[in-house]
């Protein structure tokens, strides 16, 4: 497979080293220098394209990728606002696309176990759910975008809320996120339920960013030849 890398930071860097042990091709790597290099001439051998950049640039990357006929597999949280465009243009490309906030296969494990979990404690109401996500200085979105997935997975299986806050601004029906930044932790999820009498905790610690990369790349294999849009979910076979 060849793969387009736009983002050459800690991830993309990781990313090409797994991509490359798994047999596939770095065709071309895009970063904030050479942003011009996305176009038809550059891309017109690229399979897939994976985008860990910024907020600000990603919607810009996925959309032209889009228009250019290559499927996308996107990382880059803090932009959700603007998914529906992407979603508009991949309707009528012939290009498959799929984002996650966190790409690796424990976290998607989490995610699925938080949803199972949230659908059965709907039935028991003296329990409050929080969520803690822990994450290095460097990261600039707040809470995680992996924080929102588990929140908006608790949000569809129980029916008592019906968002979010800030742990700091708790309101009613709202599910409190508590966002942490020190040192270069490379990210812990939390979620408790807890009550008068017990706690129940869901935990996810990553080691590294190895997880987040080897799960872009399965991901992009996944849809490699494909059309439409995907989640991990697709990809993970939990459909």
């Amino acid at each position: 497979m060849n793969i387009a890398l736009i983002g050459y930071g800690r991830m993309g860097h990781i990313i090409e080293e797994i991509a490359v042990a798994r047999g596939h091709r770095i065709g071309i790597i895009v970063d904030i220098d050479n942003s011009n290099d996305l176009n038809r001439e550059k891309f017109k051998d690229i399979d897939v394209a994976i985008e860990f950049s910024s907020p600000k640039a990603a919607l810009e990357n996925v959309s032209s990728c889009l228009k250019l006929g290559v499927s996308v597999v996107s990382g880059t949280t803090g932009w959700l606002k603007d998914m529906h465009k992407v979603l508009d243009i991949c309707s009528t490309s012939n290009a498959a696309f799929i984002h996650s906030a966190n790409f690796s296969i424990g976290v998607n494990l989490l995610f699925h176990l938080n949803s199972e979990l949230s659908k059965q404690m709907n039935r028991y109401r003296e329990y409050t759910v929080s969520i803690e996500e822990i994450h290095h200085t460097r990261k600039l979105d707040a809470p995680s975008g992996t924080a929102l997935s588990l929140a908006e997975g608790i949000k569809q299986q129980h029916s008592a809320y019906t968002g979010w806050c800030f742990d700091n601004e708790r309101s009613e029906n709202k599910i409190p996120i508590k966002p942490v930044r020190e040192g270069m932790v490379p990210g812990t999820h939390i979620v408790t339920w807890d009550s008068d009498i017990d706690t129940i905790t869901l935990r996810h610690e990553a080691k590294n960013r190895r997880g987040f990369a080897m799960g872009a790349v399965i991901a992009a294999e996944f849809i490699k030849g494909k059309t439409g849009v995907f989640t991990m979910k697709e990809v993970l076979g939990f459909t």
